[in-house]
């Protein structure tokens, strides 16, 4: 059931997914034609994209975004609608590696993303079932213990929504015999992460921008004033901010060298009957587990389980995707064994060898952001918004990003994917021998 070799049948130029089938507007957008000016032009209508576009429609400026395929084609549309805060590496590792004082910056953005996707939502009435909330599940002591290490590390950057949950509560928020205790994270919850995207995209163009689809870009040319190729048209743009992420391609090789695509599978099962879902996650909170390869999972607004998991290195998916997934649902929850699998679909996200985004430039305006790692709804939220700062003139925490080194993956395009495949391997032993 790859999404290589199926699109969705009821919303065309998307994959075969629940988001899409559920997507509360299906209306294609045009392609680029022509000759375009604008003020900013934007590569990808994905989280990053559209939130870069909305700060800067909100402050005046005059912005096009052109997509490659359509609104949250990529992962931004096939995620597993978690808000989960932070970043892919907890703050510690980021102070060791960066240093205390850019960790404390990034600690005091690392709530913002969730906070920028609240307001959004509230301000422009967006209606993408958002719930509040999330649970971190351990599968063993070792990891409650590293979940309490993170806690308190976290409360000394203004983290104050974190309590650790024994394991006798861990039944208030999801009735499996897996797990040891947990983490909540009152500041956590989920979201239809199409709607979300879609929502934000239609705020755009009511604030006078314009999203160009099934516009795939063939070249940028650098220059005082950078111009955006496509097939059939051109935009001529005073900045011009890429995008892409995962679905970038080799358009731009000094971006691309330094990530690699990551797809992660999804599937959603039947509508449950309402008593039976409440009485699986009876807080309605997101979870997903502290393992190196991890499961995710919550309810959705038809009281469908949407459980995500699995990982190919290099975008590569499994031939069969519910083969990968179902197993590890039945173990958490057996009594769906006759459940039946409604829809199933993967995407990649970007992944860097350091696991933190990496934001830089191309020209002195020509400016990009990529690599959330697996972190990316909240992350590409606060990293579109502070894109348009740096348009703008207020460059403070763009600075602080784009001074955090990234580096290329060992082996180069040959060998990345072997030896990332290695290093998962070996922590996935170390989380099955709880070690």
């Amino acid at each position: 059931m790859s999404d290589k070799n199926r699109t969705s049948e009821t919303n065309p130029g998307h994959a075969p997914s629940w988001y899409a089938h559920s997507a509360n507007d299906k209306t294609v957008r045009p392609s680029l034609e022509g000759e375009h000016t604008a003020d900013v032009c934007i590569v990808g209508a994905g989280f990053t994209g559209i939130s870069a576009a909305l700060q800067l429609a909100e402050n005046g400026y005059k912005v096009i975004v052109v997509e490659g395929e359509r609104v949250g084609f990529g992962a931004s549309g096939r995620n597993g609608g978690q808000i989960v805060n932070g970043y892919s590496r907890d703050l510690e590792t980021i102070a060791r590696r960066y240093g205390p004082e850019r960790a404390a910056r990034l600690g005091e953005m690392s709530l913002e993303g969730g906070r920028i996707i609240r307001e959004r939502v509230a301000k422009y009435n967006i209606a993408c079932d958002l719930v509040d909330g999330g649970f971190f599940a351990a599968f063993t002591d070792k990891q409650v213990r590293e979940m309490a290490h993170v806690k308190a590390h976290w409360e000394t950057h203004g983290h104050t929504g974190l309590e650790m949950v024994s394991k006798a509560e861990v039944g208030k928020y999801v009735k499996s015999d897996r797990y040891v205790g947990g983490m909540i994270d009152k500041f956590g919850g989920h979201i239809h992460p199409l709607n979300l995207v879609l929502g934000e995209a239609a705020a755009v163009e009511s604030l006078g921008g314009k999203i160009y689809e099934q516009s795939r870009v063939s070249g940028v040319d650098m220059g005082a004033n950078p111009v955006v190729r496509t097939a059939r048209g051109r935009v001529t743009a005073k900045y011009v901010l890429v995008c892409g992420n995962a679905y970038l391609g080799n358009l731009l090789p000094k971006i691309t060298d330094k990530m690699m695509p990551v797809s992660s599978q999804v599937m959603a099962t039947e509508p449950l009957d309402a008593k039976l879902i409440e009485e699986l996650l009876p807080a309605n909170y997101c979870v997903e587990d502290a393992n190196y390869v991890l499961d995710y999972y919550r309810r959705t607004a038809d009281n469908r389980l949407l459980y995500g998991g699995g990982i190919g290195y290099g975008g590569q998916d499994p031939a069969n995707l519910t083969g990968v997934i179902r197993p590890n649902m039945l173990k958490t929850f057996p009594q769906l064994a006759n459940t039946k699998i409604e829809f199933a679909w993967s995407g990649n996200f970007a992944l860097t060898l350091t696991r933190i985004p990496h934001m830089g430039k191309l020209a002195d305006n020509v400016y990009f952001s990529h690599g959330d790692s697996g972190h990316g709804v909240t992350t590409t939220h606060l990293l579109g918004k502070i894109l348009g700062e740096a348009v703008a003139g207020h460059s403070g925490r763009y600075d602080v990003w784009s001074s955090l080194t990234a580096l290329p993956f060992p082996g180069g395009k040959t060998f990345r994917v072997p030896l990332t495949v290695l290093g998962a391997w070996w922590y996935g032993m170390r989380d099955k021998l709880g070690v």
